[in-house]
């Protein structure tokens, strides 16, 4: 009996698929990344299904959209907690979302040892939706004097920086399975490059000089942001400012500006990249290359200054691309680019159970794009959806259509209030909802994603898989 091919999950927190090397960046250096997407698939669009963090890695694993598999809910605030975020800390007890078999339970229960190594920030605790053993941080934003937990033990901080200790547990968790019979599932968490972009090593943070760092052209550098300087000391702090109120973070360097800024994202990204270059040396260094599916890919985007916009959390380009690489085992791979279907979190887990032979349950939501990493001919649905706080889009290779909600019952509106053709206007300068009569291909993306939007429900349960 073939045995089954291990399986590594790997993301990275709040990077955009445009500072990836391998994704057209010439300045940034991402070399182990842009390594794996030359052995393997490279979606050249794919997004997020919802812009931020915790609704966007309850999508990745439970294999189901946000408002099915948490009932919409993206960030979860805690009261009583100091700070204007009020983000909890470590999970609820028991299992509040995520009610359907989740993409680690379905492995394990086909002999898959699943671990969970890096930040968590999703409701329930890993050993609570299929997770064997991991180790997680207490705080989600923080790179030195990090607490972790191993398997829900003591509280215990690690010298040094947090990324390279994850890193180092990685090495571990691989060179322990060359003893082991059965395959793994790892589900490696890298929190760069999000913010506190100031906690990191001096080699990575001053990496970039700032007049070097290229600007998306619909960044004006001359237009203050709206609430700046509150901003710059959110991304370079975090909660250190807007909880703690350090004294140490009320100040910035002298003349910071956006591109500073940037310029200390790059270098958190190439941190990240020297992490996922450990993963894949350990895994060269374990004789495990060969029969382990890697995925690389990030939950969601970052503004970065865009339109005028910081952080995440809207259905434009920027919150929403994000970079996915799938490297099957040696045997199954086809490098290629895949430019013709726009990918999103919610196909991983139907893939990597299809990769791995396993069926593939009823209740996920997401397509099989296995085909593609084999070279196969598909006839699966070519767009994805992103759902948002505020509305819901339909993202094709040439477009972006969004209707709002109008109401508490998330009915959606008569009309668009964003439209956009990518193709002539990457960077999303002229909206196209409302202007005249509406064009044929906004008639279809309307039809399209009302489509979804009935097939979808609002519930803790998904029966039947709908054909979207």
């Amino acid at each position: 009996m073939k045995r089954l091919p291990n399986i590594i999950v790997c993301t990275c927190d709040q990077l955009r698929a445009f500072e990836l090397g391998c994704y057209g960046n010439e300045v940034i250096r991402t070399p182990n990344v842009d390594s794996l997407a030359s052995d393997g698939v490279r979606f050249e669009t794919a997004v997020t299904n919802y812009p931020v963090c915790m609704a966007a890695r309850s999508v990745l694993l439970s294999g189901q959209y946000n408002r099915t598999c948490t009932g919409g809910v993206g960030n979860v605030s805690l009261p009583g907690r100091p700070g204007e975020f009020n983000l909890p800390e470590y999970p609820d007890a028991g299992r509040p979302h995520l009610k359907s078999p989740t993409l680690a339970e379905i492995l394990r229960a086909h002999g898959y040892r699943t671990s969970a190594i890096g930040k968590w920030h999703i409701h329930s605790w890993p050993h609570d939706v299929g997770f064997d053993d991991y180790l997680i941080p207490r705080v989600h934003h923080c790179h030195t004097g990090q607490s972790f937990t191993r398997n829900g033990g003591p509280e215990f901080v690690p010298s040094g920086y947090s990324v390279d200790f994850e890193a180092e547990e990685v090495r571990s968790f691989l060179k322990e399975q060359c003893e082991r019979a059965a395959p793994f599932f790892l589900y490696y968490n890298i929190s760069v490059p999000h913010c506190p972009l100031a906690d990191a090593p001096e080699q990575f943070r001053t990496m970039y000089r700032p007049e070097e760092v290229p600007l998306r052209a619909n960044v004006d550098p001359e237009k203050p942001l709206k609430d700046q300087a509150y901003w710059f000391r959110v991304y370079r702090y975090d909660f250190r400012y807007y909880s703690l109120h350090l004294p140490y973070t009320e100040s910035l360097p002298d003349d910071y500006s956006l591109r500073h800024l940037i310029a200390e994202y790059y270098g958190a990204t190439t941190w990240m990249d020297d992490a996922v270059g450990r993963m894949l040396g350990a895994l060269g260094e374990s004789g495990l290359s060969e029969s382990t599916i890697v995925v690389f890919t990030s939950d969601h985007g970052d503004n970065l200054g865009s339109n005028g916009l910081v952080q995440k959390g809207g259905s434009n380009e920027e919150s929403t691309r994000i970079p996915l690489i799938i490297r099957p085992p040696a045997s199954d791979t086809v490098p290629a680019v895949n430019r013709t279907h726009v990918a999103s979190l919610v196909d991983l887990a139907p893939t990597l159970l299809s990769l791995a032979g396993v069926n593939v349950p009823e209740h996920f939501h997401g397509r099989d794009l296995s085909p593609m990493c084999r070279d196969e001919e598909t006839d699966v649905a070519c767009c994805a959806f992103i759902e948002t706080g505020g509305g819901v889009a339909v993202r094709t290779t040439d477009h972006v259509y969004f209707l709002p909600y109008v109401d508490s019952d998330h009915g959606l509106s008569a009309h668009a209030t964003q439209f956009y053709d990518l193709r002539g206007d990457p960077y999303q300068r002229r909206n196209m909802a409302g202007a005249g009569a509406q064009t044929e291909a906004a008639r279809n993306l309307d039809a399209e994603l009302r489509r979804w939007d009935a097939a979808i429900p609002w519930a803790a349960q998904c029966r039947r898989r709908p054909t979207v």
